[in-house]
C-alpha cells in the first residue's frame, strides 16, 4: 500500500503536503513533527517578542491545513532511524512508520560551540523556534541583561525582538561586522551604526572565551555580565537521518532537481538540503524560506509520480531593523553600480551581460524584478537596463515579456 512520510511539519514540508496533493488526492500522508506547532513562519518570533504578533497570527497556512490535506501529524515525535531495506522510518517512541516514498524536511539546528563554562549559564536557549521565543519571553524582566552570542540574521532579529523589553542588549561576534553573511563592510557598518542607535551594544572580532555563571569572558580579556544567554552563532544542516543510511551528504543532503536524493524514493527538502546556487552556478545550504517552499512542492510532485524541477535557487534576504529595511540577493561579483546617500545604498553587480546581484538598504524599490531578473537569468540586452539601474520597474521590459511575466502589465 502507498504511503508517503514527511520528516518535519516547517515551510517545506507544507509545500511538500501540497505538491503530493496536487497529483494524488487519496494516498495517506504523515508528518513527523518534532515541535508541537503547526506550521508556523519562523522568522516572524522576533516579531513574537515584539508583540506586533502571536502564535495564531504565525500560521503559515489555515487551521484546517492538515485535515483539508488528508495529512496526520504525530506531534512531538522524533524520527530517529530510517530502513531503507524495510521502508520504514523508525520514531523515539518505537512506532515504525511504512513508507513508500519519503521526504526529509528536517530543517537545521543551532550550532553551539563548546564553550568552557557554559554548563554554569542558568538562563540560556537559542532562538530559531517558536518554543525559543516562547522560553526566552519566559526568562527575561525589565532589568534583565541580555548577552547574545551571534551578529548574523538569528541574532540581530533576537536583538531587535527584546529592544524595549529588557535594560540592555550586548550582541558579540567573531567576524569583524555584522551580517557578515550577507553584507560588506560598508553596508555591515551602516547598518551597525543604525542598531547601535537603538541602545544595542557591540562586541565585535570578539566573542566568549568562557563563562562562569553569569559572566562571559571575552577573548579580547573583556568580561560581561549578564542575566540571559541567547546562542546565536549559526546553524547546521539535519543531515544525520541520510548519512547514516549511506545517502549523499556535503554540508547539506545532495539532491537532483527533482529533489530525489541518493537513496531510491528518498527525497530532500529546505534547510537540510544543499542544492545548486543558480546566481554563482555552485551548490551551496540556501536555508531561506522561499526556497524551502519551492524546493518542499517539487519533491511532492515528484514523490507522487509528477515532474516538477527546482533550480532556480538563489540566496535572498530581507530584512528590517527598527525602520531600515536590507534586500539582498545573488552574487557580488563584476561590475558593480552603486547610489548612496546618507540613509540608503543601492548597489547592483553585474557580469557576463547579467545581472548577478544586489544589495538595497534603505531604498523604496521593487525588489522581486531584480530578484527575478537573477533567477531567471534575463540578457540585460533584453531589457532597458539603464532604466533598471534608476529604478526596478516593469517599464524597463519589452511589452510582450510585460504581459507574461507580470501578468498582462503594459
Amino acid at each position: 500500500m502507498k504511503h508517503y512520510v514527511i520528516i518535519g511539519n516547517g515551510v517545506a514540508a507544507a509545500g511538500c503536503i501540497e505538491g503530493i496533493r496536487s497529483i494524488d488526492r487519496e494516498t495517506p500522508v504523515t508528518v513527523v513533527s518534532e515541535e508541537r506547532h503547526a506550521v508556523y513562519c519562523r522568522p516572524l518570533i522576533s516579531y513574537y517578542l515584539e508583540g506586533k504578533t502571536d502564535p495564531a497570527r504565525m500560521a503559515y497556512r489555515g487551521a484546517d491545513f492538515y485535515e483539508r490535506m488528508g495529512a496526520d501529524v504525530r506531534y512531538g515525535r522524533k524520527a530517529v532511524r530510517i530502513d531503507p531495506e524495510g521502508k520504514e522510518v523508525l520514531l523515539d517512541d518505537g512506532t515504525a512508520l511504512p513508507y513508500s516514498a519519503l521526504c526529509i524536511a528536517a530543517g537545521s539546528s543551532p550550532f553551539v560551540p563548546p564553550f568552557r563554562g557554559l554548563e554554569t549559564v542558568q538562563n540560556r536557549c537559542s532562538f530559531m523556534t517558536l518554543d525559543d521565543a516562547l522560553l526566552l519571553e519566559r526568562m527575561i524582566a525589565p532589568e534583565s541583561r541580555v548577552l547574545i552570542v551571534g551578529a548574523g540574521l538569528i541574532g540581530l532579529k533576537c536583538a531587535e525582538g527584546l529592544s524595549g523589553r529588557v535594560a540592555e542588549i550586548t550582541v558579540c561576534d567573531l567576524a569583524d561586522r555584522v551580517l557578515s553573511s550577507i553584507l560588506d563592510a560598508e553596508c555591515a557598518a551602516m547598518m551597525q551604526a543604525h542598531l547601535e542607535q537603538h541602545g544595542i551594544r557591540f562586541f565585535l572580532k570578539d566573542s566568549a572565551d568562557r563563562f562562569d555563571g553569569q559572566t562571559a569572558y571575552m577573548k579580547s580579556g573583556a568580561e560581561v555580565t549578564f542575566d540571559v544567554l541567547v546562542l546565536a552563532v549559526g546553524v547546521r544542516a539535519n543531515t544525520s537521518l541520510l548519512k547514516e543510511i549511506g545517502g549523499e551528504v556535503n554540508r547539506g543532503i545532495l539532491t537532483d532537481e527533482q529533489m530525489r536524493t541518493s537513496v531510491p524514493d528518498i527525497y530532500a527538502a529546505g534547510d537540510c538540503t544543499e542544492g545548486m546556487d543558480r546566481s554563482i552556478g555552485q551548490r551551496r545550504v540556501l536555508a531561506i524560506l522561499p526556497n524551502a517552499y519551492m524546493q518542499g512542492h517539487a519533491a511532492g510532485v515528484s514523490m507522487a509520480g509528477g515532474q516538477e524541477r527546482f533550480d532556480k535557487a538563489i540566496p535572498m534576504n530581507s530584512i528590517g531593523f527598527f525602520g531600515l529595511h536590507a534586500m539582498t540577493a545573488g552574487a557580488y561579483e563584476g561590475e558593480m553600480y552603486e547610489e548612496k546617500t546618507a540613509h540608503s545604498l543601492k548597489r547592483l553587480f553585474t557580469k557576463d551581460g547579467l545581472l548577478k546581484g544586489f544589495i538595497l538598504i534603505g531604498c523604496d524599490e521593487r525588489a522581486g524584478i531584480y530578484t527575478s531578473m537573477i533567477r531567471e537569468q534575463t540578457p540585460l540586452s533584453s531589457v532597458d537596463f539603464e532604466l533598471l539601474r534608476k529604478a526596478a520597474t516593469t517599464a524597463a521590459f519589452p511589452a510582450s515579456e510585460r504581459r507574461k511575466k507580470f501578468g498582462g502589465v503594459v
